[in-house]
């Protein structure tokens, strides 16, 4: 039976758009064990897919208690085949020395030329594929040869193992109105609304259709109630109060979700949910590379040709989508 590790040791967006690689791998080798390699905090979205038969931590190792060897960790996978689908040299160098037969890598990474041997030639940053299109080309080595297109891809997601929802959460949504998540902050991960963007976007929205949750960590819960009012009736303040399975769970739950590009939007797309990103024109930021990947995801971004943010800052061109427009996105899908 073929075992292959998918090595992506990232964030949560970039994960989520991984978790296809591994259902077309089910699809391709049927039998074979897919074990994902990532970081602790992103485990529970390996969870969600029924086409990962194991997650390992590589924070299990990578703590210096946990650091002595690290060849044996990878070793004891027993995996026959890996894919550098996140480049770590540290990962690429070990799974060489563990003696995995078959490592797949890019070409746009000059270790991998020492430590793997099937290369797979294409620039991220310079692609105009989508980052789900980009990851499967890592597959070509094994006889991959399709070229999906992003709406074919989701298919392949297979999130079936959603979390139980904790009793507090599961009584917050309202059958009867449209609930609406909203995450603001993007924990510096992704170009941002802005605070008095969502601001009024809570309070254009119609209060007799729309039940709103806001989301976030603690440390930006803080930040977020110095904009946002809430009353504990249409607008309820859920910053710092979820672990992310029951941020999962919640989603899962409620109807659609507003956000920048940041993991809890691909969260939503990913489970079929109405998503709107937000995003900046710039390259590779822009939703070409970055747009969530869902049945009914979607995405708002001005036609401009604008280099001001490249280098960090805020982002004008993300300021100026106005409240309305959301509101009409979301009324593609809801109705007026």
């Amino acid at each position: 039976m073929k075992r292959i590790l998918l090595s992506r040791t990232d964030s949560i967006g970039d994960v989520i758009l991984t978790l296809p690689v591994a259902g077309v791998l089910k699809e391709m080798f049927p039998g074979c064990r897919i074990i994902f390699l990532g970081r602790d905090y992103t485990r529970d979205i390996v969870a969600l897919s029924a086409h990962v038969d194991e997650f390992i931590s590589w924070d299990a190792v990578s703590k210096p208690e946990g650091a002595e060897d690290k060849t044996a960790f990878l070793k004891n996978t027993g995996a026959d085949t890996i894919l550098h689908i996140f480049p770590d040299k540290d990962i690429a160098r070990l799974s060489k020395k563990a003696g995995i037969q078959t490592r797949i890598g890019t070409t746009g990474r000059f270790y991998h030329y020492l430590y793997c041997n099937k290369l797979v030639k294409f620039s991220r940053k310079r692609s105009t594929l989508h980052e789900a299109q980009l990851n499967l080309k890592l597959l070509r080595p094994l006889g991959w040869s399709k070229e999906l297109k992003p709406e074919e891809i989701i298919p392949y997601y297979g999130l079936d193992n959603i979390p139980v929802l904790n009793e507090e959460f599961a009584a917050l949504p309202d059958p009867g109105k449209i609930n609406l998540t909203l995450h603001p902050k993007s924990k510096g991960s992704a170009r941002e609304w802005g605070l008095a963007n969502f601001d009024q976007l809570v309070k254009a929205l119609d209060k007799s259709k729309y039940k709103l949750f806001v989301t976030g960590t603690k440390e930006e819960g803080r930040s977020v109630r110095e904009y946002l009012s809430f009353d504990d009736v249409h607008c309820i303040d859920l910053t710092g109060k979820m672990s992310l399975e029951q941020l999962i769970a919640f989603i899962a739950r409620t109807d659609s979700l507003v956000a920048a590009s940041t993991g809890p939007l691909h969260i939503a797309a990913a489970l079929g949910k109405v998503a709107i990103g937000i995003y900046p024109p710039i390259k590779p930021m822009h939703p070409g590379r970055w747009a969530p990947l869902g049945i009914k995801a979607n995405y708002l971004v001005l036609p401009n040709k604008c280099n001001d943010c490249r280098h960090g800052g805020t982002c004008q061109c993300m300021l100026d989508i106005k409240p309305l427009n959301i509101i009409q996105k979301l009324e593609e899908y809801f109705g007026k």
